[in-house]
């Protein structure tokens, strides 16, 4: 794909807000101002979710993970209202009541984040065969860790997108480890590119801290799927910079694993692939745009008023 500085600018800047997101929802935790003490956070993997957003279009779905922050971040949903629903705020997403794992928004084409490891594929294949019956030009974007790779569900999923060519695209954020379980020791066969082959769809391992390899590969897939061309799978190799959890310290790993995996920051390669775009004066100038941005989120969610108890039950039932 051809790149301008703008659309460089917009790819770090993008990756840039979930970092910063991530890290500052963290310190909000620490501090006991989230409604839950459950929250995933996707430092490190940040090109995944952008260089995929950034090219579905308009009309796309997409349906998350239980940490999902990044992928609701870059398919353009509020910071603002996102950290309230984080806050268990009525001015969140879900009015508070969905909280971390579950921030929804369809008018965006966001089908939900769900806690359920898999349990959101299904719901993928059905947006996209209701696409398909409904002859609109919709793709749907299904991200997934490597965990959820090794659930039934996918396999029963794809098998099904593939027998009936529906326009989803599958996209496994393969950050290495199932909580403690390091894939290669989780499957039998660790090329993601072997698995779509499986269900005659195209299938490509590619580097997912390379914010535009991700987004080459996505624009390929979500392309051939709104032509008729059907489900594609992306296994995007991926590094979470943190543990699973706020209470993991993932001592399971090598240090030296993890301060090569570090080394491979995807903000840090992209500036390396266009250091005349992102020089210190323009990535200076971001970091202080962000961090306002991070700031006005929290005060919002702060002086929002909080989930009452007396309309939990509102918008549930249909």
């Amino acid at each position: 794909m051809v790149q301008d500085a703008q659309a460089i600018l917009k790819l770090y800047r993008d990756m840039l807000i979930i970092r910063r997101a991530e890290e500052r929802i963290l310190e909000e935790l620490m501090q006991g101002k989230l409604a839950s003490t459950m929250c995933h956070v996707s430092i490190g993997q940040e090109a995944v979710a952008v260089g995929v957003c950034s090219v579905m279009a308009e009309q796309d779905y997409l349906t998350s993970t239980h940490r999902g922050h990044g992928h609701f971040l870059a398919r353009g949903g509020d910071v603002k209202r996102m950290m309230a629903e984080l806050f268990g705020k009525e001015t969140g997403y879900c009015r508070g009541r969905g909280g971390s794992m579950h921030i929804t928004d369809a008018k965006i084409g966001h089908l939900g984040a769900n806690g359920i490891v898999g349990g959101h594929i299904g719901i993928a294949v059905g947006a996209a065969l209701w696409s398909k019956m409904s002859r609109r030009p919709a793709v749907t974007v299904c991200f997934f860790g490597d965990g959820g790779l090794t659930q039934g569900i996918f396999h029963e999923a794809a098998n099904m997108a593939s027998v009936w060519k529906l326009p989803v695209v599958f996209v496994c954020e393969n950050n290495q480890y199932a909580m403690s379980l390091p894939w290669n020791k989780a499957a039998g066969q660790t090329s993601i590119q072997a698995y779509a082959s499986s269900y005659a769809m195209p299938g490509l391992d590619v580097d997912g801290q390379d914010v535009l390899a991700v987004q080459q590969a996505a624009y390929e897939a979500i392309e051939r799927a709104r032509g008729g061309g059907g489900p594609s799978l992306i296994g995007a190799y991926t590094y979470r910079f943190l543990g699973h959890s706020r209470g993991d310290p993932s001592k399971y790993r090598d240090p030296e694993e993890e301060k090569r995996e570090r080394a491979r920051d995807p903000l840090l390669i992209l500036r390396s692939k266009y250091p005349d775009v992102l020089d210190d004066r323009t990535t200076a100038q971001a970091e202080t745009e962000v961090k306002a941005m991070m700031d006005d989120a929290v005060a919002f969610a702060e002086a929002s008023p909080i989930a009452g108890a007396s309309a939990v039950f509102s918008e549930i039932y249909a």
